[in-house]
């Protein structure tokens, strides 16, 4: 996965910290704004408690990924141009932070899509999609704010649900018993869920609500993991390596160890918990 896909936050303006809102709750502390820079941000766009972020009551801050919409906003949709220097530029580029996310999140699925060779069949369907989601994220800051993305977002998905399709049929294919398994489909309400060393290879949990279930060496290889919430899911231990579609932002909110197996191109979190 390239690197531009990825939070690089000492080339961005502290983007996520002025122009995304947040209220009071277990993830902040506080009540903020959208445009209203946070309190804890310093001159210099650094985080001036990023150290202590979890025990403080911003807890959400760790978790928050932004696919490395920040920084190419910072540097090259604005050319380097801050949103204190340059206030002209600062409504459309705090406007533009959630259009450019979406666009680099449906870039990463795209990408990885791309890298599978079970989806040989609609390689150049997914290359025209990431050809088209790129040029899409060359727009100028006023061209992303009147971007109307949500039938980008639909056509993709198209591609992306076949992608699962295939991955999906060929792990399951490859499991005793001639793959048959429990169907949980799509939004599935697993919140609390005992799942604990289950075996969840091929399974379609696209947009599963995953909240504080208890995936503890269980396996995911081959799950379809789009879109599923992962806060403070139990996956200590947990085979997530070959999973399908996992993102930095669901491994921030889950709970893990260094059991935990996880894909090449991400992560672990800091704050997980690492068993020496």
């Amino acid at each position: 996965m390239v690197h531009r896909l990825k939070a690089d936050c000492d080339s961005c303006f502290g983007l996520c910290c002025v122009a995304l809102p947040f209220a009071a709750s277990v993830d902040f502390a506080v009540d903020k704004a959208a445009g209203q820079a946070c309190a804890n941000l310093k001159d210099d766009f650094r985080c001036g408690v990023h150290g202590n972020l979890r025990t403080i009551g911003y807890k959400g801050c760790t978790v928050f990924d932004c696919f490395g919409a920040g920084q190419y906003l910072s540097q090259v949709t604005f050319g380097g141009r801050d949103w204190r220097r340059h206030k002209e530029s600062a409504e459309a580029m705090f406007g533009a932070l959630p259009v450019m996310r979406q666009l680099h999140e449906l870039l990463w699925y795209v990408e990885e899509a791309l890298s599978l060779s079970v989806t040989e069949p609609i390689h150049e369907n997914l290359r025209e999609a990431l050809e088209e989601t790129e040029r899409l994220a060359r727009l100028d800051g006023d061209s992303l704010l009147k971007l109307d993305i949500v039938p980008h977002r639909a056509n993709v998905n198209e591609l992306l649900m076949r992608t699962s399709e295939l991955v999906r049929e060929e792990t399951l294919r490859g499991l005793k018993g001639g793959g048959r398994r429990k169907a949980y489909g799509r939004g599935a309400n697993l919140m609390g869920a005992k799942l604990k060393n289950a075996d969840l290879r091929g399974a379609n949990l696209r947009g599963a609500y995953l909240i504080a279930a208890n995936l503890s060496g269980a396996d995911l290889r081959g799950a379809d993991l789009i879109g599923a919430d992962f806060r403070d899911a139990d996956v200590t231990g947990a085979d997530l390596s070959g999973s399908l579609f996992l993102t930095q932002f669901q491994l921030n909110a889950a709970k893990g160890d260094a059991a935990t197996k996880i894909p090449a191109t991400l992560a672990r979190p800091d704050h997980w918990t690492i068993k020496k």
